[in-house]
């Protein structure tokens, strides 16, 4: 399979950061919120976390990474990457370009598997030097709400930088901006009633070890999607889907 492309790293500049603070916050946040209600849940995980730390997050629409990254402290957005598909964002300069200074994306092959050497050598210099990174590990958006099977590439680089994993559960933005459709869309009805639920989970950061199985830590954060109420795929067995209720969490913030 052919090299990523080269990582952007001109979108960690400071110029570019403020840029992307101004368009994610005041500017694409604002007119998300015409068409969502937002609702965040387990924030109080993330208190007195700085980063770096691999967020984990299952994928439905590419509403997602802005929603995810507008709920995160602003500590840990300013220092954020995003691991984004190399063959879907990376194939023209102008994509690869808009995408990288919007949301700092940083290419990554999908199916990565374990992540064969030399395979993340960006990323690594990346978490190195303090930035934390958001995959999302199912690698293509669901089309069905199921949450699919986790890719441990998440596991590996924890475990290799002794970072610790943060599991992220959204929903809502699969029917607010399905597959196929470039903008977000509003339910029958009158305003406020036609905006969708969006709800973003987070889960309490745990550290995996060099000797953790990888599938194991992916486990857990396919565990912890259960919890909130997810359908997901479990490791050892196809075309099944667990799903159990989700668990009492504290009153969402907008």
């Amino acid at each position: 399979m052919a090299a990523a492309p080269r990582d952007p790293t001109w979108a960690r500049r400071l110029w570019a950061r403020a840029v992307r603070e101004t368009f994610l916050m005041g500017l694409l946040g604002p007119t998300m919120d015409v068409y969502t209600r937002r609702g965040i849940h387990g924030a109080s995980a993330l208190a007195g976390v700085e980063g770096p730390v691999i967020l984990v997050a299952n994928h439905g629409s590419h509403m997602d990474t802005p929603e995810i990254l507008r709920a995160l402290p602003r500590r840990l957005r300013r220092r954020t990457a995003v691991a984004a598909a190399a063959d879907y964002f990376y194939g023209s300069r102008r994509r690869a370009t808009a995408v990288s200074l919007a949301f700092n994306t940083v290419p990554m092959r999908r199916n990565g598997g374990g992540l064969e050497a030399g395979a993340t050598q960006h990323v690594d210099a990346l978490i190195d030097d303090g930035w934390s990174l958001q995959i999302f590990a199912e690698d293509t958006r669901s089309r069905d709400g199921r949450v699919g099977r986790l890719h441990s590439g998440a596991a590996v680089l924890a475990a290799a930088h002794d970072v610790p994993v943060v599991p992220v559960y959204i929903t809502g933005t699969g029917a607010a901006m399905p597959v196929g459709q470039s903008w977000p869309k509003r339910r029958p009805g009158r305003w406020p009633r036609r905006r969708h639920d969006v709800e973003i989970r987070f889960g309490a950061p745990f550290r995996p070890t060099p000797i953790d199985d990888r599938h194991a830590v992916m486990e857990r954060v396919r565990e912890f999607y259960v919890r909130c109420g997810a359908a997901t795929t479990p490791p050892s067995v196809t075309g099944r889907f667990e799903k159990q209720s989700a668990e009492p969490w504290p009153a969402s913030t907008t």
